[in-house]
């Protein structure tokens, strides 16, 4: 424990010296300032510093709480922890991943190519731990206005061009002495190949910290990895005399409020975690329209390939507008963002037909490559 107490020291050491963090700030002209968007490419990601309030952050942490009690038991449960439907039988295209805890529910399969260190839980730990929470637009109202964040999505904008399309959203969950790794692993799937590939073409993704991060517990990141092509894992690991401790990784280490923003396509995982501390990371993500218009890929949730057409992608940005209207009826000292591709398109205001016929199984419709 003593060398990996070392790792953690130093790691962290590293992330906080990179010069890619600190609170938002835009340029005379009103854009995002460039000094932001500059790290960002550089390193892959970036640290938005308290860009969520405290009122902001109490409420997320209010619904999450009110998600864990109302989820599901475990794995094809159909009730909650107190045999009450789960809140899955109201929205049954939520997807909760559930993992045996501290193993690597994924390593070895697909993009993952490696396996973590995995670790031996407590005797009194129980067989499953809530892992992922996929939908949770249409789970938690505090996550829609979070959505609608007009400094978020002008950001989006200046990464990936004004009419940016959305990708999906997620609850990653890392609770204490019980979270699972996720191995070492790119999001990007779709584009490797392509001969316009660049350091943008598979995205990015917020991730907006609930709680404070540790070494233990945060996200790892290999700071420009993003920019290097599609990476062989397994060599890399061999080449570390087989350690899944990567000497040049830095942990996410962020305060609750922080705004992580992270290229999909930097090599990045988290290590189980045996510590006290928790982690709860709501991940949203956009991507450039010309990486997804015309791509067939496949989608997670319908588990089966689709082709993103206009409508297709039209249909699932509708969402983006639903939750700037949603956050403007509730933060009406803000201006809203103007979302381009949806400022022609009418009755998108948050109602309860809305809420209903828009927001309801949006999921089904996410844009992954």
């Amino acid at each position: 424990m003593g060398n990996l107490s070392s790792y953690f020291e130093k790691g962290a050491e590293r992330a906080m010296s990179l010069g890619n963090r600190g609170p938002l700030r835009f340029a005379a002209d009103g854009a995002v300032h460039p000094d932001i968007i500059d790290a960002y490419w550089k390193f892959g990601f970036y640290v938005l510093e308290g860009v969520v309030d405290a009122a902001e952050v109490q409420r997320l942490q209010s619904d999450f709480a009110e998600l864990i009690d109302r989820a599901p038991a475990g794995t094809d449960a159909k009730t909650d922890h107190l045999g009450r439907p789960s809140i899955q039988t109201k929205y049954p295209t939520a997807r909760f991943q559930f993992a045996k805890p501290l193993s690597d529910p994924m390593g070895g399969i697909g993009r993952y190519q490696v396996k973590m260190e995995e670790l031996e839980s407590a005797d009194d730990a129980p067989e499953e731990t809530l892992l992922q929470v996929n939908g949770v637009l249409q789970l938690m109202r505090s996550c829609l206005h979070l959505y609608g964040h007009p400094d978020l999505l002008a950001i989006a904008a200046a990464i990936n061009g004004p009419d940016f399309v959305p990708f999906t959203d997620a609850i990653w969950v890392k609770e204490p002495g019980l979270g699972p790794a996720v191995s070492w692993h790119q999001d990007g799937m779709t584009h490797w190949d392509s001969p316009t590939l660049d350091r943008g073409t598979h995205g990015f993704n917020f991730m907006t910290q609930l709680y404070r991060t540790t070494p233990a517990s945060a996200l790892w990141i290999v700071p420009g990895t993003h920019d290097i092509g599609h990476i062989n894992i397994a060599d890399r690991i061999e080449n570390n005399d087989d350690s899944v401790f990567l000497p040049d990784a830095v942990p996410l280490l962020a305060e609750p409020g922080d705004v992580a923003v992270c290229s999909r396509q930097m090599l990045h995982g988290s290590f189980p975690n045996p510590s006290t501390d928790a982690r709860v990371t709501y991940v949203f993500g956009f991507h450039r329209r010309e990486s997804v218009v015309g791509v067939e890929a496949f989608n997670y949730v319908q588990k089966k390939e689709i082709t993103y057409d206009e409508e297709r992608i039209a249909e699932r940005s509708k969402v983006i507008a639903l939750a700037i209207d949603a956050r403007a009826q509730l933060h009406q000292d803000e201006t809203p963002y103007r979302y381009e591709p949806c400022a022609d398109v009418p009755d998108l205001t948050f109602t309860p037909e809305n809420e209903r016929d828009v927001l309801h199984g949006y999921n089904l419709k996410d844009l992954f490559i």
